[in-house]
């Protein structure tokens, strides 16, 4: 279980709302034994809409769809995420249901980072803890700018 590889794709992503906490990749390796590293295949649900699970993703390799489910089979696009990307994020701020689907387009490594291991590392790592909920806050920011401007609602 190696987060370099993961370090070095936030840092890479070349996105509108790309995850940048300032955290060095030694940084990064304090951060990894809070986080578990698993695997999707293409089409596997990562995040399932409106269920109340308390997990933010971190994306280390592979392509993510996050969509809203509308009447019968049909899907309302959100965005596709690419390597270094995050989602679940409002889980780190608040106790609201998801406000999306997430599915594997083709087979993905994820770091899932459950609320309580985060506040286990915000404990022992506050400053480290902080920059990480300040980049996870910017996210969210352009995310909502960006939903706004498309004429979608912010929650």
């Amino acid at each position: 279980m190696s987060v370099e590889i993961l370090h070095q794709a936030t840092q890479t992503l070349n996105a509108e709302d790309a995850f940048r906490p300032r955290l060095d990749v030694s940084q990064w390796r304090q951060l990894a034994p809070f986080m578990q590293q698993f695997k999707l295949r293409s089409g596997d649900t990562l995040i399932r809409y409106r269920d109340m699970d308390r997990v933010m993703y971190l994306l280390e390799s592979g392509t993510l769809q996050v969509y809203v489910p509308d009447a019968g089979p049909a899907r309302r696009p959100v965005a596709i995420l690419r390597p270094g990307a995050i989602v679940g994020e409002p889980v780190l701020f608040a106790e609201t249901p998801r406000m999306a689907q997430v599915e594997a387009m083709s087979p993905s490594v994820i770091w899932g980072l459950t609320r309580n291991r985060f506040d286990e590392f915000a404990q022992r790592q506050p400053e480290m803890a902080l920059e990480f909920l300040r980049a996870a806050g910017a996210v969210m920011t352009e995310r909502m700018r960006a939903n706004l401007e498309r004429g979608m609602p912010a929650a």
